[in-house]
């Protein structure tokens, strides 16, 4: 058993060491001064050593004092930082899931009220980006978008994507007949274009195709995936669109994929840092994302 003196008592000696002042640490902890003055004394009588000096209108600490306040003020104020993370932790379960920006907006976010559904007791933060973030700090998992390899992740592996031509009802038939006339809808890969030659492009899909004669470059062009998919879907003309995310817009019959041929060599896959793996908000993002997505598969 621990020897130790009332704890209201050195939590009283705490204040009063680190303000020198009897009064304002009576202030600090909405007592009088004469409620600090009784529990310093009842420390004292304890310890059997004086641990102020008292002046007329101030106070400092004696040798013994001196020795005593440094290890009281550090354990004190460790435990303050060990109670407000254990009450945080218990207020605030937050989940945050990163994705790209496209996936967010096409996916993730029609999805997000089954999460509340199964979690009553968290909130889901997504987090919408283009570029990695750190899953040992800034989220608690990730779906990425790429080849799959990623060293040092736990991967779970999603969707398989495909890409191909789509468009409104209405291009469908002029668009069969052939695309040399068409206004072909673009948006830039970045790094993964300039990186990878099997990147699933219009130039790619009509080398894949056999069409000839067909500007791969015209047509309209966004830096910006949702862009692409809103432009194609208000009629401007046929994109080459991921079928993982305008396949709602297919089912409905909003969209239709004019031509047989897909291409693609990416995936969307869960990833999260093994070091995290136990972490309450790893395991439920895992858990609700393998739920919603299933396992692998493709589309197209």
């Amino acid at each position: 058993m621990r020897k130790l003196p009332p704890l209201s008592a050195l939590r009283v000696f705490e204040a009063a060491a680190r303000r020198l002042s009897f009064r304002l640490a009576a202030e600090e902890l909405h007592v009088t001064p004469t409620a600090v003055s009784h529990q310093i004394r009842q420390l004292e009588d304890w310890m059997g050593v004086r641990l102020f000096e008292r002046g007329t209108r101030k106070v400092s600490l004696t040798g013994a004092g001196a020795r005593l306040f440094p290890p009281l003020r550090d354990g004190l104020d460790s435990f303050e930082r060990a109670v407000d993370e254990v009450r945080r932790s218990q207020a605030a379960k937050v989940a945050t899931l990163s994705s790209t920006v496209a996936f967010m907006a096409r996916r993730l976010a029609p999805l997000a009220g089954s999460f509340r559904s199964a979690y009553p007791d968290w909130t889901l933060r997504l987090d919408a980006s283009n570029d990695p973030v750190d899953l040992d700090g800034e989220a608690d998992a990730a779906i990425r978008y790429g080849r799959g390899h990623y060293p040092g992740l736990v991967v779970v592996p999603l969707l398989a994507d495909r890409f191909a031509p789509v468009c409104t009802p209405r291009l469908a038939a002029a668009a069969r007949k052939g695309l040399r006339g068409a206004t072909l809808i673009h948006f830039e890969w970045g790094p993964i274009a300039r990186a990878d030659e099997q990147a699933p492009t219009w130039r790619r899909w009509l080398e894949a195709a056999g069409m000839t004669g067909v500007d791969a470059e015209a047509g309209l062009s966004f830096t910006d995936e949702i862009h692409a998919v809103h432009a194609t879907l208000a009629g401007q003309g046929i994109g080459m669109l991921s079928l993982n995310l305008v396949a709602d817009e297919i089912a409905s019959g909003l969209l239709v994929q004019p031509f047989d041929v897909a291409i693609g060599n990416y995936r969307y896959d869960l990833v999260y840092s093994p070091r995290a793996a136990a972490r309450p908000a790893t395991v439920v993002l895992v858990d609700w994302v393998r739920r919603a997505f299933g396992p692998v598969r493709e589309t197209g």
